[in-house]
């Protein structure tokens, strides 16, 4: 019997073992060349291993075994027959089940909360499904229909959704991922290690969302993306950090680097935790560019399909927490980077504009920096330079300055 062995891959420098997450094909299971067979966590990511060739699948180590780099953790029987009717057929089978269908019938609604969602305002059914509520719900609309008023009226006396069940008293553990164990161990490492302040500013987003607005369906048609904000403040922070090099730097012992490239890591809530991948040479790009890098890595994220290279050699870290409704944060520094800048919730606040109130869509912006290379006079004029051009764009293709500055000569 010809048989392969699935073997633990070396995520990298410095890692020794790793933890089986789960096995994405079962035991005996026949398998095809190139067949994602099992994910593994280490303290740096989470990676898929695939099967060299096709054959039946047989598993040794199980899911949450700690397993050395190297070690083997199933084999495939390279002899064993491919299933007949596999793969194209299924998927054929599959079209002529669907197209076989006959429409379903309605039938008697008994769940509370299918009968909650079927007999519910648009409005009252994205709470429900927002908030994963399950419990019964009166209805007092038209006909029974269920409000919002009614939705929130249920949901002030207690939630019932997924999670738990009124008057239920229950606990779960769960043993920290190698990742997760990873990225505490930096956050505590970086509270003591550094000296860490943070500064902040507000940005007037009005002209960013006038852009948008006026080009995102031109670049839409050409290049298939829309720009996000995180484009436009990492174009900003690439021309801040030419200004202000030692924001773009880090410490090395005795010895301070400084970068004059822009590798700029993008935040990312990925499903086993926070992940940073980088946006390469982010400085030599365009808006479309930037914006077409941050959408590519933020989907590999999400699906676990980042590599090691694609999330080390960051020199500045960006992180958005107004995406989750963070109106104000101060963000951790990501070591051995030297300072991040936090992103927050676009709110429309009054301002003053020439002496008059205006209404305005505001951003808080933070800036954590480490005291110890980064002075306070440098940490506020990096982050007024990024205001500066987050509120005028223009400065943007000029090294910062405004093209009226440029025609005078300053």
């Amino acid at each position: 019997m010809a048989t392969i062995e699935i073997k633990v891959p070396s995520p990298g420098e410095s890692i020794t073992e790793v933890t089986i997450s789960r096995w994405l094909k079962k035991d005996g299971e026949y398998v095809f060349k190139d067949d994602e067979v099992l994910e593994i966590d280490s303290d740096k990511a989470t990676l898929t291993v695939s099967a060299e060739q096709g054959g039946a699948l047989k598993i040794i180590a199980q899911d949450g075994d700690v397993i050395k780099v190297g070690a083997s953790v199933g084999r495939i029987d390279t002899n064993a027959k491919e299933p007949v009717g596999s793969k194209q057929s299924a998927v054929d089978k599959e079209k002529a089940e669907v197209k076989s269908q006959k429409p379903e019938t309605k039938q008697p609604i008994t769940n509370s909360q299918t009968l909650a969602k079927a007999a519910a305002t648009p409005l009252a059914k994205k709470i429900i499904e927002e908030n994963k509520f399950s419990q019964k719900i009166s209805g007092t609309g038209e006909n029974g229909k269920i409000t919002k008023a009614d939705v929130l009226n249920a949901m002030s006396k207690g939630f019932g959704g997924t999670h738990s069940k009124l008057g239920e008293r229950s606990e779960e553990r769960k043993k920290m991922s190698p990742l997760r164990k990873k990225l505490a161990q930096r956050l505590v490492a970086v509270k003591n290690q550094t000296a860490m302040l943070t500064t902040f500013n507000e940005i007037d987003m009005s002209k960013i969302m006038e852009l948008r607005k006026t080009y995102n369906a031109q670049l839409e048609k050409k290049y298939g993306t829309k720009l996000g904000f995180m484009s436009f403040f990492t174009k900003a922070v690439c021309e801040a950090l030419q200004q202000f090099p030692s924001v773009n730097a880090q410490i090395d012992e005795e010895e301070i680097i400084y970068y004059n490239y822009c590798d700029v890591g993008i935040a990312v809530s990925a499903p086993k935790g926070l992940v940073v991948p980088v946006v390469r040479n982010a400085e030599s790009l365009s808006l479309a560019e930037i914006e077409l890098s941050i959408k590519e890595l933020a989907t590999k994220a999400r699906d676990n399909k980042l590599s090691l290279a694609e999330m080390t050699g960051g020199t500045f870290t960006i992180t958005n927490g107004g995406v989750f409704g963070s109106l104000m944060s101060t963000p951790i520094i990501n070591p051995p980077q030297v300072a991040i800048l936090g992103m927050h919730n676009i709110v429309e606040r009054p301002v003053a504009i020439n002496g008059k109130v205006e209404i305005r869509p505001m951003m808080y912006v933070a800036l954590s920096y480490d005291h110890r290379i980064i002075d306070g006079k440098e940490s506020v004029g990096f982050l007024v330079k990024v205001k500066e051009m987050c509120e005028d764009p223009a400065r943007m293709l000029f090294g910062g300055k405004s093209p009226d500055e440029i025609v005078v000569g300053l």
